[in-house]
Parts: C-alpha cells; structure tokens; sequence
C-alpha cells in the first residue's frame, strides 16, 4: 500500500474519530441537560419531608387509606411523612400531596381554577385521577377521586404503580425499594377510570382454614383476617361477604368438625369487630340471610316447609335486623336452596319451589326495605338456582341476579334469558375439592368473563369465592383486573406481568409453564381434595372394609370405583411431573424472592405429585388384588404385599412435605394436616395395616 493511499486511511479515521467525539460530547450534554430538567422538575433540591394534606372531615375510609399511603411512604422514604389539613402550614421546600374527592371544599379549588379536570375526566363512581401541581410554592402530587372510593382506587394504584408497594405483601412477602423524595415525581399524570363493575365481594366461603393455620381452629385469627381485607381493598375488591364467620352449621353439628373443635362456639363480639373494621377500610358488607347460622339457628325440619313456618323465617330475620351485627349489613344476599343446608329445597309440603322463593325473595325483600331500604339485595342462582330462573323464577326487579359458574371458573348452564335484570356472576378462583393446591386459570377467566360480560350484559356485579385465601392469589387478582377492564384483560399477558412482579424474566416463563401444568393436571373438576376420596376408594377396596362415613350410609368397597380413576391419575402424573421440572428449572434462575416462588409455584406440583404417587401405588395393588379374584393365583397378593414398602415411604413423603416443605417460617404450619378441614380425610398409616392385614390373611 503506497504512502497516499495510508495518508487516506488516516485522515478518514481521524474524521470518524472526531465525529464520534463530537456525538459522544453532545450525548453528555443532552443527558445533564435531561438530568437537569428531571431535577427541576421538583423545583427544589433535596426535600426535607413530604406531607399529606387531606380534608378536615374526611371519612372514616379516607382517611384509613391516607393513613396506608403514609405507611407505604415510610416503608420507601427515609425522610418523615406528615398528615396534615389545608389550614395547616406546610415548610418549604417539601413534597405535599394533595388527597380527596370532588365533595372536598379544597380539591374543588384545584377544579374551579382549572388546575385539575376531575368531574370531567372520571365520570361515575370509582373515578380518579394523579396530577402534578404547586400548592404553597412546593412541588404537589394531586391524587382525587370522584367520590370516596375514587379516592382509594387511585392511591393504592399510585402505592403499587409509583412506590412499588405490592397490594399482597403479606402473603407473597415481597418488599418495595428504597426510593429518593424525587423519584415520587416520575411518573405521567392520568386519568383512572371508574371499573367496569362497579361491585366487586370477595365471599369467605371454606375460609376456616385460613383461620386453622395458626393452631385456633375455626377462630378467625385477627392478623391474618385483616391482613386479607387490607389486600382485597388494595385489589378493588369493595365487599366481603362473611358466612363462614357466622357459624354454620356444619362446624357445630358435623362429626369432622366436631373432632376438630367440640366447644365451637361463635363469638359475635368478634364478627362485629370484624365488620366495623372492613366498614373503616370503605368495604361493604354482604351477608347471605340464610337461617342456620349460629347466632340465631332454625330446625332443619323448618325449612323444608315455607307455607307452614312462613312466621318463623320471618321471624329469624328480623332477629338479625333488630338484635344482631348482621343489621350493619349492607348488601343482603339469598340463595333459593334450602335455608340452612347448602343443598337443594325439597319442599316436605307439596309445594312448588319456584312458587316457594317468588314469595320468599318477596317477602324478604319487603323485611330489607324496611330496615335498610339504601341497600343492595342480591340473588345468587347457584347450583339449582340456575335452572329454577331458567324455568320462571322471577325475584322482584330490585334483585340483582348472579350467575354461578360450577366451582371451577366455567358454567354447567347458561341463562335463558335475563329478562331486564341487572346481572352479575358468582365465580370461584378456588373450590374446596382443590384447597391444598390451586388451579390457576386466567385463561378462563378471561374468556368465561369476557363472554358473561359481553352476551349477558353481566357487569352489574361479581361474587369471588376465594376459599382460603393464600392459594390462590393469582386467580383473585385476575378476576380484579378483568372486573375493572376486561377489554385491557389478556390471559398471556397478565401470566407474564403477574410472575414478573415478583421473579426474575427467566424464572418467571418457568413458573407461567409449571402453573399451567398444575392447571391441566386439575381437568374434570379433579383437585387434591378429590384425590383423597378416590385414596379412600382404593383402600376401601385393598382392605374388604366399607368407606364409613358419620351421619350416613356406608360405601361399599368397589374395585369398578378404583379402575374408573386409575387412567386419569396416569395422566396426571405425566403431567405434574412436567410441571414439577418447570418449576426447578425457574427456582435455579431466580434472583429473589426464593420463599414465594417455593411456597406458590414449586411446591403445590410437589404436594400434588406426592398425593399421585402414593394414589398409583394403591392402583397398582388394586389391580394385582383384582388378578388374585379372577385367577385365584396368590402371587398376585404375595406382588401387592411387596409395594406396601415403596407406599409407605410415599406416605412419609406426603407427611413430611405438608409438615415441612413451606420454607417460609412466617407459614410453616399452612399444611399441617393437624390444622386442616377433614374433607374426604388424609392418608394415614391405619389405612396401609389395614391393606397389609386384608391382603396378607388373603394368602392364607
């Protein structure tokens, strides 16, 4: 290469080089310039405080949300954080925010000056908005809602969105970072607009097991109640019905409940701390009257016959009118199924049932109007209910009619019509045949929902049955995002953002697959619950001893009910087997936050895997019993015996896992069989002697 040719080269990379010199020099510039700018954004430098103006006289939920907003604050401040009112004097050079709702006299200045488009821009009830204005020459955060609950909406969204607060910290354990007084001014003015469904109850149905877990059975332990209002709150969820609370019948009269706690009790003091405490956090209370709770119990003989103790239903509820907390209810809710049993109304006097509860909601209706003419009433067509309004049951129209999805987020009926009702949806993000290990399903809650909504016009209202809570999580806020949007609401999209929230991108895909494993492995309306049933099918069967029941006839033993199972539980195991890989593969590429992602994602595919594999055993046994009676060969007994080794070490797995496998010491006895409702009972050691002793006398 001659010398011209170099002296070329050079001076092109000379050029480049300057050029790229040049453009680096204006990048730096243009990022202190933005760095300015984002400083004086604040227009004040190192605040010393931030203060939270709200009104006078604000309501008892305002201001109990104002006081949360202050706790998030100092969770991620370091500096103090005042509450003050307008008439106060707020130092310079501080962070205000500005918190109300159009009824305050000083948030409407904002409005009449312009400063804040809040009427106009939130229409109805819920609305809300965030804007960034000046108040006494500092930086202020408006944060207004068009009425009270306006107001909450938007500051627990600002406490998720901008300080990073999760509305279920209690249970998922995750904490907020540390942020500069700042960073609480980066985020962009919005409109939040009124939800989709303006009422949205959580039902504490089969919630005695949130109660269980720290060993007072079937007392509702205060933390862990509040701590459940305090997220549901923060979820737009503004109702919670209580029945579990109230006493049912079950938990003094049923024999497993009895074992559990023979002197139960309800102590009606605490519901009515309880009430008063979701009433101080803006929640509503809904109440299903049905007439076999404790405080005030009717003979079940008395309600199968309406016409003949008409007078004693009437009588029962005005009791909870005039002399009980269940007068502070504010959404009353009935069922048309027999009053004090949760199952079918069979009239013992010839009546028609729909003819029944056409006069029943009537007449109860009228008792409401009387005592509580501002509140809502509300129809449930669970179970039966759905065909009954298919065939002509009609409630007055002030009913709103709900919808009951069959337990597991799909429907078994459709309604045939809904005749000018307002209508809403009863829905399940847990059911008691799967309380060990939840089945999450934002699939269906997205396309269940979304088609209720859109061919029924069933917005008015939505009932989510969450069961015991903890479990299931996931399928609660998915029910609270379509609730408020249901056209932003994308299964796929809110699985991504869901574990991201709490787990790394890569962990997060991992968990998403495993979760959805867990959720196929649960198809035909089969959970762990359901399991333990078919766990007594078999040994009932390997033992030649009836499955005793208390209160009612025995089962006989029956190897047609062990075969029918033994082909779905060979799927199953494929599958949780593929969920339990996924759900290693993501514990190895987290980078926090190991305790939930263990507690909520790895362990219920190994609680129910272990359940399975202990359920194949018997299966296997089953069939070898099965060969020995069709050929009288006792080698298959002598093969049958010999697995009992393999079953009892899949027992002590069982055992020891729900005993210790919660890492969390914070819900370390979550599991305890101990603690835990006896639907359909728990595999025990008894089980597998009685097998040995059937089996081995078999041989001889």
């Amino acid at each position: 290469m001659n010398s011209d040719i170099q002296n070329f080269y050079k001076i092109e990379r000379r050029k480049r080089m300057i050029k790229k010199n040049r453009l680096l020099k204006l990048f730096l510039i243009l990022s202190a310039c933005l760095a300015c700018c984002l400083g004086c954004n604040s227009n004040f430098k190192n605040p010393s405080a931030v203060y939270l103006v709200m009104a006078e006289h604000a309501t008892t939920a305002a201001t109990s949300t104002i006081r949360d907003l202050k706790n998030d604050l100092e969770k991620v401040l370091e500096e103090d954080v005042f509450i003050i009112t307008p008439n106060s004097t707020v130092p310079e050079n501080t962070l205000v925010f500005i918190l109300g709702t159009s009824q305050d006299t000083f948030i409407n200045k904002f409005v009449t000056n312009g400063q804040v488009k809040l009427s106009k821009s939130t229409s109805g009830s819920g609305g809300g908005i965030w804007a960034i204005n000046t108040y006494h020459k500092n930086k202020a955060i408006v944060i207004a809602g068009s009425d009270e609950q306006g107001l909450q909406y938007a500051i627990y969204d600002f406490s998720k969105d901008v300080l990073g607060v999760d509305p279920l910290e209690y249970w998922t354990g995750k904490l907020p970072q540390k942020k500069k007084i700042n960073d609480l001014l980066n985020f962009k003015p919005k409109t939040i607009a009124p939800p989709k469904v303006p009422m949205l109850t959580y039902f504490e149905n089969d919630v005695d097991e949130l109660a269980n877990y720290r060993g007072e059975l079937l007392k509702y332990d205060w933390e862990s109640y509040t701590e459940m209002i305090n997220s549901l709150v923060r979820l737009r969820y503004n109702s919670i019905q209580l029945f579990d609370m109230l006493g049912r019948p079950e938990f003094f009269i049923r024999h497993e409940y009895k074992a559990l706690k023979p002197d139960y009790q309800i102590d009606i003091d605490y519901v009515e701390k309880m009430i008063d405490y979701a009433h101080e956090k803006g929640m509503k209370i809904a109440v299903d009257f049905a007439l076999g709770y404790q405080i005030h119990p009717m003979d079940a003989e008395k309600a199968d016959c309406w016409k003949t103790y008409k007078a004693d239903w009437l009588q029962a509820w005005r009791y909870y009118f005039e002399d009980t907390p269940l007068a502070k209810t504010d959404v009353f809710i009935l069922r048309p199924r027999h009053q004090v049993w949760d199952w079918k109304y069979e009239s013992t006097c010839g009546e028609s049932k729909i003819e029944v509860f056409n006069e029943v909601y009537a007449a109860f209706g009228e008792l409401v109007d009387e005592y509580k003419p501002e509140s809502q009433k509300v129809l449930v067509c669970y179970s039966d209910g759905m065909e009954m309004w298919n065939n002509g049951f009609r409630p007055p129209k002030d009913w709103t009619v709900l919808w009951s999805d069959h337990g597991f987020g799909e429907f078994e009926h459709l309604p045939s019509t809904t005749d000018g009702y307002d209508f809403g949806t009863y829905m399940h993000a847990g059911y008691w045949l799967n309380h060990t290990v939840h089945n999450p399903y934002p699939e269906k809650v997205e396309s269940v929902m979304k088609e209720m909504f859109h061919k029924y016009d069933a917005d008015n209202y939505c009932l989510v049955n969450g069961q015991n809570f903890r479990p299931f999580l996931l399928n609660l806020v998915a029910y609270s995002q379509v609730c408020y949007s249901p056209d932003d609401f994308h299964a796929d999209t809110f699985y991504k953002d869901w574990t991201e929230q709490y787990f790394s991108p890569e962990a997060a895909e991992h968990a998403v697959n495993s979760m959805k494993y867990l959720s196929e492995a649960q198809e035909g309306r089969k959970g762990y619950v359901e399991h333990l049933w078919e766990i007594r099918e078999a040994v009932s069967y390997l033992s030649n001893a009836p499955i005793e029941r208390p209160g009612k006839s025995p089962v006989p033993y029956d190897y047609n009910r062990v075969i029918g199972d033994v082909e779905n539980v060979e799927r199953i195991n494929v599958v949780l087997k593929k969920a339990i890989t996924e759900a290693k593969l993501g514990y190895e590429k987290l980078g926090n936050n190991d305790n939930f992602y263990q507690s909520y994602v790895l362990l219920p595919a190994q609680l129910y895997s272990d359940l399975i594999a202990f359920e194949t055993s018997l299966h296997k046994m089953a069939q070898l019993k099965k060969q020995f009676e069709n050929t009288k060969d006792k080698q298959y007994l002598k093969e049958a015996i010999s697995i009992l080794p393999a079953a009892k070490t899949q027992l002590d797995t069982i055992l020891d896992r729900r005993s210790t496998g919660d890492i969390d010491d914070k819900w370390k006895n979550w599991y305890a069989i101990a603690n835990r409702r006896q639907n359909n009972g728990f595999p025990s050691y008894d089980m597998l002697n009685a097998i040995e002793t059937n089996l081995t006398k078999m041989t001889l």
